[in-house]
């Protein structure tokens, strides 16, 4: 009834809430091929990051009633602008670990494992950054202080030969859980106190209580201000 009106604006709130989940996906189907037929801008309201990432042109991601960020979904996803929307957006959402930046003559590296972060003694892990994560000496002022590291689920790696190509981001972590999801693998592990989650190939073969080496992919790597949470860069 609302398409034969011809609106020039379509306001769709919440419309497969309802629906079981096969259903829900076949629907996002059909409604994208009548926004291509019809041509009419479609407002969609939607607490399904999945329905939001597939169907829409543009998102605006809002939090407590104030916009996050609007862009396409595939920079929102790249490009997140604050902690919020980088953790919202993707599945698994994207691993979070509490760090101190450091620098070592012109290079910067984050560090974490340390039981006391303002002195980082008995640091464990320190990860060096691509020189193009300090576009316009952006981590400048960020040295000796504590960040947040972001880094997705499919850019953390288990396989011998990506270890081999990121040496600079290898760490070590105790598995917890694992999902086999046909075409691939969960992992949910430890890595001294921070939870890292991985996104591997069904053939890998580690299990619950192993202690594996991983490989964070080091040009992948999102930094965040810790007090404003806003992305320093990514």
């Amino acid at each position: 009834r609302a398409i034969v009106r011809k609106p020039m604006v379509f306001l769709l709130d919440e419309p497969l809430s309802n629906l079981d989940a096969k259903l829900r996906a076949t629907m996002r189907t059909e409604l994208t091929k009548i926004h291509q037929r019809i041509g009419t801008t479609f407002i969609y309201v939607t607490h399904d990051q999945t329905e939001a990432m597939t169907m829409a042109t543009r998102i605006v991601v809002m939090k407590d009633g104030l916009i996050q960020q609007v862009d396409t979904p595939q920079n929102l996803y790249l490009y997140p602008c604050n902690l919020f929307v980088a953790g919202f957006i993707g599945s698994p959402q994207m691993n979070f670990v509490d760090s101190v930046l450091v620098k070592e003559g012109n290079d910067y590296f984050v560090e974490f494992g340390s039981e006391d972060t303002k002195t980082r003694a008995g640091v464990k892990f320190k990860i060096k950054l691509p020189a193009e994560k300090n576009k316009k000496d952006c981590l400048v002022p960020y040295v000796d202080k504590e960040v947040i590291i972001g880094i997705r689920p499919e850019h953390v790696h288990d396989e011998e030969e990506l270890l081999e190509k990121f040496p600079d981001g290898i760490v070590e972590a105790n598995v917890e859980v694992t999902e086999l999801m046909g075409a691939e693998t969960y992992l949910f592990m430890n890595c001294e106190g921070q939870a890292i989650n991985a996104r591997v190939a069904p053939t890998n073969t580690a299990r619950p209580g192993d202690k594996i080496k991983i490989a964070l992919e080091p040009s992948k790597i999102h930094i965040f201000d810790k007090d404003t949470e806003l992305t320093i860069c990514n």
